[in-house]
């Protein structure tokens, strides 16, 4: 059985990693129509590439689907519980960087950390006698952070769609999402709590940890990482 590599199916992301394999002497591309989700590699044998949604990708590597997959450290550790102990980092890409980070609106003057979100929460709480709503795709990694920051008092709601104009439409009082440079926050009157970096991401190479490689696959990988220089 061939080695399995998931990189994204469209967009940036994939024209990145695409990019990011050829300048280090493996070529990835589509096959068929730009419909298809079928994709080959040059320049190494034994490995088929899979052409996923970057959100499918940590999924399938846990499960045993994919050996490798190319997707944000962001979704890795908040699709996958324990995600060290699943999956592996390979290599960091240098691309598709954003920040995952709380905000809340700039008209809170007296709230720039999370101490003083905490003590916001609290007396929102004793005035409305409901807690605080942060609007979040990210449930998993927010979560995690503000119980080891020991910010209590708020309940995490989802959004699926423009995260930052929550607080705008009175669905939320502060949010937690992925940004690249702040325009969008600052455009909708949120700003970043000082100390509010939750994750870091970047476009990631993962390896999968089940233990059911073949000898095969164990050797295609250690020749890719060769030719990757990783």
């Amino acid at each position: 059985m061939m080695l399995k590599l998931g990189v994204p199916s469209k967009g940036r992301l994939m024209e990145k990693t695409f990019d990011w394999f050829g300048n280090r002497g493996v070529t990835l591309r589509k096959s068929g129509s730009d419909r298809e989700y079928a994709g080959e590699v040059t320049g190494i044998d034994g490995i088929e590439l899979v052409l996923l949604s970057a959100g499918e990708i940590p999924r399938e590597l846990a499960a045993g689907n994919i050996h490798l997959g190319v997707t944000g450290s962001d979704l890795v550790r908040e699709k996958l519980a324990n995600w060290d102990s699943q999956v592996g980092e390979l290599a960091l890409m240098g691309f598709g960087g954003a920040d995952l980070i709380i905000a809340v609106p700039q008209a809170w003057v007296d709230v720039d950390t999370l101490d003083d979100l905490d003590a916001a929460a609290a007396a929102f709480r004793a005035k409305h006698g409901f807690r605080m709503r942060i609007a979040t795709k990210y449930h998993r990694l927010v979560r995690e952070f503000l119980r080891e920051q020991g910010v209590a008092d708020y309940q995490l709601i989802d959004s699926q769609g423009a995260t930052e104009g929550t607080v705008k439409n009175e669905t939320a009082e502060a949010i937690a999402d992925i940004t690249s440079t702040g325009e969008t926050l600052r455009a909708n009157g949120l700003k970043i709590l000082s100390d509010g970096l939750i994750h870091a991401s970047q476009a990631t190479l993962f390896r999968g940890r089940r233990k059911d490689w073949t000898d095969a696959q164990r050797k295609t990988l250690k020749a890719l990482q060769k030719q990757l220089g990783i």
